[in-house]
């Protein structure tokens, strides 16, 4: 079973919008995290989704989502309005700059992806600007990718991916609920 990290992404403001900067202290040097966070191979291990399309600034891609993560979370898809038949959503590329910056547009999600080299490996900061709400609000959202990024971080490691211990991703959106505030979840 995977290990949640337990310390919370920061949570970011900008007027109406609600954003969490996740920080991440990898073992590895940069170009096997890029790899890690840009290509199909490796993206399954700890991403819901592919990336499909090319890996340029300004291009258009798809999001497919494995069909693992379609199983596990059908009725939030669904609800979302994905189709499970054809589960995909729309993006764009905002920055490609190997191996230091990965931006792109996940529907109406805003991530980037930074790296920096550190003496002991690389140090990743994701943040994520929050897009509509899913079904389980923004906290839901924080949690989810946190979760992923721990996920990251032990398939890089070369540790199993498992489902986490669904009592500890429960305390962390709790916790997420409690540092978004509970009228933006």
């Amino acid at each position: 079973m995977p290990r949640v990290t337990k310390r919370l992404g920061e949570v970011l403001r900008d007027g109406d919008r609600v954003g969490t900067r996740y920080e991440r202290i990898l073992a590895h040097p940069p170009a096997k995290v890029w790899r890690a966070i840009t290509e199909s191979g490796h993206l399954r291990h700890w991403f819901p989704a592919d990336i499909l399309g090319e890996r340029r600034a300004g291009a258009e891609i798809r999001f497919r989502f494995w069909p693992e993560a379609v199983e596990q979370a059908s009725a939030e898809l669904t609800e979302m309005e994905v189709d499970l038949e054809d589960p995909e959503l729309p993006g764009r590329i905002l920055a490609w700059e190997p191996p230091c910056l990965f931006e792109f547009l996940w529907d109406d999600e805003h991530l980037r992806f930074e790296l920096f080299a550190e003496e002991s490996g690389t140090r990743l900061v994701c943040t994520v600007w929050f897009g509509t709400p899913g079904p389980h609000g923004i906290s839901g959202t924080a949690t989810g990718y946190h979760v992923c990024l721990d996920e990251l971080v032990d398939s890089l490691d070369g540790r199993p991916i498992d489902m986490p211990d669904p009592d500890e991703v429960a305390q962390l959106r709790r916790r997420y609920t409690e540092a978004v505030g509970a009228t933006s979840v």
